[in-house]
């Protein structure tokens, strides 16, 4: 309790509080754009509740995570090495999680295009309740470590990472359900997150092999490409507006 006492009157704890909040949100972009687009292939009834369940894990495996801080700080040690690059537990992690994030993202692009797709639609969705839980678990599981592995790095008060974690997966709870809807009524901006997500796949790789990405580089990029996005969209909207209206 004292130290709870001392950390709410310590100015310096209310700014780590604040950097790690936002850093938290600012990392579960990519982990809801995932959810978002994975649950969509849900049947309409199950959409929210796998959202509600893949973020619900997030919050568990954080949470777990945090226990055990001291075992998570050894996973970036090195545990064997090729051509005398050290590889950790956290670098093979990332790799994996990388290299499954290109294929899930690859997959559902394949499932976008391909011509035969709409054939494939009628006969419904193609993912069960099931499969989507445990692909959201796994890529819950990645992005969980390394937000703590980060987390750890920037403060050493459990209480405030804990505080952060639950605000962070609070935000991705409320923007949820409006993210999927927007996705969902924007086929256009389906395609833009995939490439996202194909890109953030290769950023955990390089990570894991050791070539540190500056994530400014990386949000940057999205912004942009999502500005541009919405330039195409509003274009798109007058001129159905002006196509719809009489002629003068």
């Amino acid at each position: 309790m004292d130290n709870i006492l001392h950390l709410l009157s310590d100015p310096t704890a209310w700014a780590a509080l604040a950097t790690l909040v936002v850093m938290e949100v600012v990392l579960g972009i990519d982990n809801l754009i995932f959810i978002s687009i994975l649950t969509n292939r849900l049947p309409e009834n199950q959409q929210a509740k796998a959202r509600r369940i893949g973020i619900g894990l997030a919050l568990i495996l954080r949470l777990g995570l945090l226990g055990t801080v001291a075992w998570i700080v050894h996973l970036t040690e090195p545990v064997f090495e090729v051509f005398g690059k050290g590889f950790s537990w956290r670098d093979l992690i990332l790799i994996a999680g990388g290299l499954f994030l290109l294929w899930k993202a690859t997959k559902e692009i394949h499932h976008s295009v391909d011509p035969d797709g709409g054939h494939d639609e009628k006969k419904g969705p193609q993912l069960g309740f099931a499969a989507a839980i445990g692909q959201i678990l796994v890529l819950d599981l990645v992005f969980s470590i390394d937000s703590i592995i980060t987390a750890v790095g920037m403060t050493d008060h459990v209480a405030i990472m804990v505080v952060a974690v639950v605000a962070a997966v609070t935000v991705m709870l409320i923007a949820a359900d409006p993210l999927s809807r927007f996705i969902a009524a924007n086929p256009t901006v389906v395609m833009l997150a995939l490439g996202f997500l194909i890109m953030i796949g290769m950023t955990l790789i390089a990570e894991g092999f050791g070539a540190h990405v500056p994530k400014g580089y990386i949000y940057t990029a999205m912004a942009f490409s999502a500005g541009v996005e919405g330039l195409n969209m509003l274009a798109r909207r007058r001129r159905r507006r002006r196509a719809s209206s009489p002629e003068a």
